[in-house]
């Protein structure tokens, strides 16, 4: 009988926890970089490979936030000064796409992103993608927390700039190809954005939220590492059920648009980008 009460209390005491769960995880963001891709132009010097790709390094290292409690999270960049900016094309079409705060509903399936394009400000509206996870069997261990590994596929969102990589020349026959691009300094010449890619979480159930970071979730344990193409999100650091929680409410800052809506606003003004670059030789800035 005694065994039954401590087994029933453990269950309780479980499920309480889950329910008044709290914390805060924090994600340092790391982007290899192919040096290979900087290839097409001849004049360009290997110390000159190495520079782009760490500035391009170097402006993909963040830090991420995600608050969280069992059924809501709060997900954003801390802020830092960028010591080598990229390239100026490739800057301005990447860096006009600045995400602000995320907000993610797991109970209501609401996700609510900010986001500010080339100066407006956007209060994009979306449904949490529930990815088809393939769970594993294969663990390791991130700090104190045992992880187990997960896969899946997503489909990639052609507007999203921040997925972009520079296009790399298959053979020869592209030169032309190449060299026309080049005298175009059109930036989306210069890059492209997969339509599918791999992720591979690892999760822990001992932090029993089904949440991770960015618009990731839907695992059986938070999320503690993250890979998809040549990034990785680790998780650095968790401070659980602290005294003072920050509050987690939905962004309100930025127009209303559904996901569909926004998609639309960024593909017209890329194109309107594009013939700019076309009919200034690479000089045009657009604006809303």
């Amino acid at each position: 009988m005694k065994i039954y009460i401590s087994l029933f209390l453990l269950i309780f005491s479980l499920q309480s926890f889950a329910q008044n769960i709290s914390g805060q995880a924090y994600y340092e963001s790391k982007t290899t970089v192919d040096l290979d891709a900087f290839g097409n132009n001849r004049e360009m010097t290997d110390d000159m490979k190495k520079m782009i790709a760490e500035r391009m390094k170097s402006a993909l290292e963040k830090t991420y936030i995600l608050t969280f409690n069992k059924e809501e999270s709060i997900y954003k960049e801390e802020a830092k000064l960028d010591a080598n900016p990229m390239n100026a094309g490739l800057n301005m079409m990447i860096g006009s796409f600045t995400p602000g705060l995320q907000y993610k509903n797991l109970k209501t399936g609401e996700l609510i992103q900010e986001n500010e394009f080339f100066g407006k400000q956007f209060l994009v509206t979306d449904s949490i993608d529930n990815l088809d996870w393939k769970l594993g069997k294969e663990s390791k261990q991130i700090g104190q927390y045992v992880v187990f590994k997960a896969t899946a596929i997503k489909r990639v969102d052609p507007n999203d700039f921040q997925m972009a990589r520079p296009k790399k020349k298959d053979d020869k026959a592209n030169e032309n190809d190449d060299a026309k691009k080049e005298e175009s300094q059109d930036p989306m010449d210069m890059i492209e954005i997969p339509k599918e890619i791999e992720v591979t979480a690892w999760y822990t159930p001992q932090i029993p939220v089904s949440n991770g970071p960015g618009e990731y979730a839907g695992l059986p344990g938070l999320i503690m590492e993250l890979n998809f193409y040549r990034t990785t999100l680790l998780c650095s650091k968790i401070v659980m059920n602290p005294n003072n929680p920050d509050k987690i409410e939905r962004p309100k800052k930025g127009k209303k648009v559904s996901q569909e809506e926004y998609a639309a606003i960024v593909k017209e003004k890329m194109e309107e980008l594009r013939e700019n670059f076309r009919n200034s030789g690479g000089r045009g800035r657009g604006g809303f």
